[in-house]
């Protein structure tokens, strides 16, 4: 199987801008066309996309998970990053903003939780029939990704299929604030190198992660070179004992 993990930014684009989140506030429709067109040329049997504009004036009131889902022939599940009652669910723009899977074959089923702490709390479970593959976007905050990261154990723990955890973790105080959390579920990276996925057009950091059990035999991993969003994508081919 292959597994494509990418944060698009909303298709805003991945250009280092003067202002800061200024790029938040683009239309999208012409990225979301070349994001569309190279995770097509990349042929996945199983996408996780974060930050997903469900239908703001970017993506002129159009789900970009519906729109991409549709140009690919895939299954699609969407929710939005902040729980139901938050302030941001009562915000424009905000409320319009979420996480989405995408797959060549049915799903067998899908969660959605939500942490205690943070802004942004999904938790995204997809169940096909063989792997569970949770996709995440972590808070900015070191204190609050603290926290998650101890739910989403909880999370991971309690799950008997063999499975893979991925998307962006937020990492910002460096990769090694992920070693307790790696090592309390027995998960893998399979970016062995340790490969700096942001930002797309002088990667430093690593922010987004790809983490698998035993049971998953990878394969190739690889970030392709593309500047689309702001964020590197991860492609890790897999096959499941």
């Amino acid at each position: 199987m292959r597994l494509l993990v990418y944060n698009i930014r909303y298709a805003t684009g991945g250009k280092r801008l003067w202002f800061p989140w200024s790029g938040y506030f683009r239309r999208t429709g012409g990225n979301l066309a070349s994001i569309t067109e190279f995770i097509g040329g990349l042929d996945p049997d199983v996408i996780g996309l974060v930050e997903v504009d469900e239908g703001s004036y970017r993506s002129r009131k159009r789900n970009q998970a519906d729109l991409v889902a549709g140009a690919l022939g895939h299954y699609h599940v969407y929710e939005s990053k902040y729980e139901d009652g938050s302030l941001a669910r009562r915000l424009p723009l905000l409320n319009k903003q979420g996480n989405a899977f995408l797959t060549r074959d049915s799903i067998t089923n899908e969660r959605f939780h939500f942490f205690d702490k943070g802004v942004k709390r999904l938790v995204i479970e997809l169940e096909l029939d063989n792997v569970v593959i949770f996709l995440v976007h972590l808070a900015l905050s070191f204190r609050v990704r603290h926290h998650q990261l101890s739910d989403l154990y909880a999370l991971v723990r309690g799950t008997e299929k063999p499975h893979i955890v991925a998307g962006d973790f937020n990492a910002l105080w460096g990769d090694n604030e992920m070693d307790l959390f790696v090592a309390a579920t027995g998960l893998t990276t399979a970016n062995a190198e340790g490969r700096p996925s942001f930002p797309s057009w002088k990667p430093k950091r690593q922010l987004d992660f790809v983490l698998h059990c035993s049971r998953i035999r990878p394969g190739k991993f690889w970030m392709p070179d593309v500047t689309y969003s702001d964020h590197l994508p991860l492609v890790f081919d897999f096959e499941v004992e």
